[in-house]
């Protein structure tokens, strides 16, 4: 993937589209490019970049080759959520064990869909961090959820609670003290894609791609308080490869692997 990035506005910027590129440029000390009526892919071409375009209502980036933009969007949170405060189960959360006033560190955040339904468990007294190790999706999900324009609740509290870090995860977690957070949960990009989640798809081509390691898995058990969660592809052999506990879903292409601490 390219290293250099350039920020530019939608086809015909107003004032505020404007305003969001320099705010764009600031936090990523990018350079401004004027659109001049061009293409994102002859921009992305003539000075082989990634771009991140500012709207008038949201972020998209376009990494160079990608074939559709990453912008943020709570995708599957918020008819999960509805379903969790009707009193339903969800599996992730039932992987987690979570409870209120818990810590949670999602170590790959993507677009938080699983960060806001534990957001909801852990509620005001609790704590939720993601990490995203690209810094253009970690801007553009952290600028989504803090304005996401939804009237829904608990979606925007929920997406307004976590903390979005830039940072690699296990350099992350080498920085933080034993049993730091309660839960600490991955979701590394599946070895192999499900059809069905075709809007991951941008996602995919823009985030980083990370290998689930032993020393990851060593660093997430010693920061743990209670348990490490993953998330693969039912045909995965991470469960197996690090010990995880798989909880087998029949009729799902993912499944949930747990290390209770100390067991």
């Amino acid at each position: 993937m390219c290293k250099v990035t350039l920020v530019t506005t939608a086809g015909r910027p107003d004032d505020l589209s404007m305003s969001l590129a320099k705010k764009a440029c600031e936090a990523l000390n990018c350079e401004f490019e004027p659109r001049n009526k061009r293409s994102i892919n002859k921009i992305n071409q003539l000075f082989d970049a990634n771009v991140i375009v500012a709207g008038k209502n949201r972020y998209e980036y376009y990494p160079k080759g990608a074939n559709a933009p990453f912008f943020f969007h709570p995708n599957s949170a918020a008819f999960r959520l509805k379903r969790v405060a009707r009193g339903e189960s969800d599996p992730f959360l039932d992987a987690c064990n979570l409870e209120e006033g818990e810590s949670f560190l999602d170590c790959t955040l993507g677009m938080g869909a699983d960060s806001m339904l534990a957001a909801f468990i852990v509620g005001e007294e609790g704590k939720v961090v993601g990490l995203e190790d690209d810094a253009n999706v970690a801007f553009i999900v952290r600028n989504g959820m803090r304005t996401y324009d939804t009237t829904e609740l608990p979606l925007t509290s929920c997406m307004r609670q976590i903390q979005v870090v830039q940072s690699e995860a296990v350099e992350f977690l080498k920085q933080q003290a034993d049993n730091t957070f309660d839960v600490v949960y991955m979701d590394p990009m599946f070895e192999e894609t499900i059809e069905e989640s075709n809007n991951f798809e941008a996602l995919r081509q823009a985030g980083s791609h990370l290998h689930l390691s032993k020393e990851w898995i060593d660093e997430a058990l010693r920061v743990a308080r209670k348990r490490v969660v993953l998330k693969a592809h039912f045909r995965s052999t991470l469960f197996e490869e690090f010990g995880f506990q798989r909880e087998i879903r029949l009729t799902s292409k993912f499944h949930y692997g747990v290390l209770v601490k100390n067991s």
